[in-house]
């Protein structure tokens, strides 16, 4: 099923006169690949309601759904269903099932997982090593590639990646140097590009930007669009135009967010006229920003926000929970970090739209529908800013809650005022 295929698909699918598990697979399946993950999920409560019995091939999709939207009341129920179907685990099915806790927030029980699972197959500890890795915890990440060594498992490229990003997540370069270099020396595995993707990340954000350009030169193989733009993110965090430039000039396949960064940058460096001349470029190519989406589950269902958004059925409950929630950081000396927002704009309106992010929105909505200490969860489709990290930060300590953020880079786990992050991500 290909992306925009799905009518056509659904329409074969009902007119199937007999639809067994296969079927249905391909049909849970076409949508998991295209990240329509709540219809996969309502497909499978269908394909249940038929009285057709899921199959391990079900639940490595489903699982996978699970895991894309960071649902995890979803993640519990499917977990069960598959224990009470006594559907036998086996490699994919314990790295699905090790990916999706990791991806709900709940890497406590992705060990657990782990430590119950037959460590035999390469690919379970892949899965551990990278869910580690999301949260920022790159000395468990590499406690679990030793026992890996200790096992007689023979790591592979995706072993590295998961080690590469994890000391990528918490600046420890010497480290992630260390095994970069093992990768061919020790065990000849030969850098993908992926690998490179993450050492240049590795190097800007420690602010080593000459290093990570030199990584980028001595490549046996062209940079792609991704490597450039790491090594762009990181000229606009260090204020470095004229390498962010050069890095621009390099992207062939330009998106919409790459413009925005090299705007950003002009714009915190106070470059009013350049960051203009890249709007306008913008304008000129019919390239828009994309927009912060935060989405928060509760009680089985997704609530999704858009910056500034007053769609929702109760956005008047909400808007006075942020409302109050602003005016409370603000007596504790909170204040708004105005020089990120993109626009030569006034102040005050500076500071309205930093007040309505997609993930203060999803914030401000769990807190008005859960009981106090209650933790929450909420996932973004962007990397959180500077202003909403420090912003949570001290809600978490006003309102005494655990308040976990999945953005587009890793888990941010805010309590007591402080991120699990560190500030560095």
């Amino acid at each position: 099923m290909g992306l925009g295929e799905y009518g056509f698909a659904k329409k074969c699918f009902h007119k199937t006169p007999v639809r067994d598990v296969i079927t249905w697979n391909l049909m849970i399946g076409g949508y998991v690949r295209n990240s329509r993950f709540e219809e996969a999920l309502s497909f499978f409560r269908e394909m249940l309601d038929s009285n057709v019995e899921p199959d391990k091939f079900t639940f490595a999709s489903v699982m996978t759904g699970c895991a894309r939207l960071g649902a995890i009341n979803h993640a519990l129920w499917v977990h069960r269903l598959m224990t009470e179907k006594e559907i036998e685990l086996n490699p994919i099915l314990s790295s699905a099932l090790i990916d999706m806790y990791s991806k709900c927030g709940r890497i406590q029980t992705a060990k657990e997982v782990f430590n119950g699972a037959d460590h035999s197959d390469v690919s379970v500890w892949n899965a551990m090593i990278n869910g580690i890795a999301a949260h920022g915890l790159p000395f468990d990440a590499i406690a679990v590639f030793s026992k890996m060594e200790v096992e007689n498992i023979f790591p592979d490229s995706i072993t590295f990646i998961g080690i590469l990003t994890a000391c990528s997540h918490s600046g420890l370069v010497d480290v992630g140097r260390k095994y970069f270099n093992l990768m061919s020396s020790h065990y000849s595995i030969e850098p993908q590009m992926e690998h490179y993707e993450v050492m240049v990340d590795l190097f800007g954000r420690a602010g080593l930007l000459e290093e990570a350009y030199a990584v980028i030169e001595a490549m046996p193989v062209e940079p792609d669009v991704v490597i450039w733009r790491a090594l762009l993110s990181a000229c606009r965090i260090y204020q470095k135009p004229k390498l962010g430039e050069v890095a621009i000039a390099n992207m062939s396949r330009l998106k919409s967010g790459d413009y925005v960064l090299l705007s950003n940058m002009y714009c915190s460096m106070k470059r009013w006229e350049s960051a203009e001349g890249v709007r306008e470029l913008m304008k000129k190519k019919g390239i828009r920003k994309i927009r912060g989406r935060s989405w928060i589950e509760l009680g089985g269902v997704i609530h999704r926000f858009k910056a500034g958004d007053r769609s929702h059925p109760e956005t008047e409950g909400l808007y006075k929970v942020l409302d109050g929630l602003i005016q409370q950081t603000k007596l504790e000396g909170f204040l708004p970090q105005t020089d990120l927002v993109l626009m030569d704009i006034s102040e005050e309106e500076k500071e309205g739209n930093l007040n309505h992010h997609s993930e203060k929105l999803a914030l401000a909505y769990g807190i008005l529908k859960t009981s106090p200490g209650r933790e929450i969860m909420i996932s973004k489709n962007l990397r959180i800013c500077h202003d909403c990290h420090n912003w949570i930060k001290l809600v978490s300590k006003l309102l005494i809650r655990v308040i976990i953020v999945r953005d587009r880079i890793r888990f941010h786990r805010f309590e007591g005022g402080s991120c699990s992050c560190e500030d560095y991500w």
